[in-house]
């Protein structure tokens, strides 16, 4: 791995099917170790139910106003300066509830790969 600075680069921000938008800052096979990206839910969306196998995620909300749902915990309100912990193969989504944006960064470890999402609203037929 080499030194590096990256800056944030929002035209790089693109759609998922998980209902957000994401613009990865950090996230290589240079550094399997951890990946980091900014993800953006708009004013009353909910994310769908999904789970990262073998990776524990951490959601660091930075603006707006969220509805956690992870694991067996009760839904529960997120605001900025909140941290959610979120265990490798544990279900999770999460909802906007506020007028602006909800914006969080996600930060994986190890490192993010489409292989390791599982969308169980597909599976289970939610």
């Amino acid at each position: 791995m080499k030194e590096v600075i990256t800056r944030l680069d929002l035209d790089q921000e693109f759609e998922t099917r998980e209902r957000c938008f994401v613009t990865e800052l950090c996230n290589s096979p240079d550094d399997p170790s951890a990946s980091i990206a900014r993800v953006r839910v708009a004013p009353g969306v909910t994310t769908r139910w999904h789970l990262l196998k073998d990776t524990i995620e951490r959601y660091i909300i930075l603006e707006g106003a969220g509805r956690m749902e992870v694991g067996n915990l009760s839904a529960q309100v997120v605001n900025p300066g909140d941290v959610v912990i979120i265990p490798s193969s544990c279900p999770q989504r999460i909802a906007n509830i506020g007028d602006a944006d909800l914006i969080f960064l996600a930060v994986c470890t190890p490192r993010f790969t489409n292989e390791i999402y599982e969308d169980m609203e597909d599976a289970s037929g939610l």
